[in-house]
């Protein structure tokens, strides 16, 4: 992530929840600052680790992970919601079909596309239901975007499913 994404994912989060600021605590004593829990939440979502691993590095503890996770997703929701993680209304549906129609392909809204995603962090007792084509354990991730890169579907695959 770029640091200027980042910084908008920060302050959009501060500014949908409070407890993102940083605050000092009763022995006054300045608390965990706001990139710290950001980054928690943040790297629980992208490489899978367990609230315990956070603590070495970013000095905070699993309970707090935990808390920072919940009420970062609630605070992205929140925040970004209504633009970015929505169902196309009806003038996206026309915007699509017309742009796809003029490309060939009338009545598609966006491309179909599947992956597999390395799991490198699975579980051992999950390696079997989860094993690709590669015979690592991975997820299928499936999304639908248009021609402009906006995605408008994905779905990550239940186990037990290869192609």
């Amino acid at each position: 992530m770029s640091k200027e994404t980042f910084l908008i994912v920060l302050e959009e989060v501060k500014k949908q929840d409070d407890y993102f600021s940083q605050k000092m605590d009763a022995a006054k004593r300045m608390g965990l600052s706001s990139i710290q829990k950001v980054t928690t939440a943040l790297r629980m979502l992208a490489y899978g680790c367990s609230a315990d691993q956070l603590d070495e590095n970013l000095r905070i503890g699993e309970g707090t992970s935990l808390k920072c996770l919940r009420r970062f997703c609630k605070a992205v929701i929140a925040g970004f919601g209504n633009t970015y993680l929505r169902v196309p209304n009806q003038n996206d549906v026309e915007r699509l079909l017309a742009e796809n129609g003029n490309r060939g392909f009338p009545g598609m809204l966006g491309s179909l596309d599947c992956m597999h995603w390395e799991w490198k962090n699975c579980p051992s007792a999950w390696h079997g239901q989860f094993k690709g084509k590669e015979n690592k354990p991975s997820i299928i991730l499936e999304a639908v975007a248009s021609h402009d890169l906006w995605i408008w579907h994905a779905f990550f695959g239940l186990p037990g499913v290869v192609s």
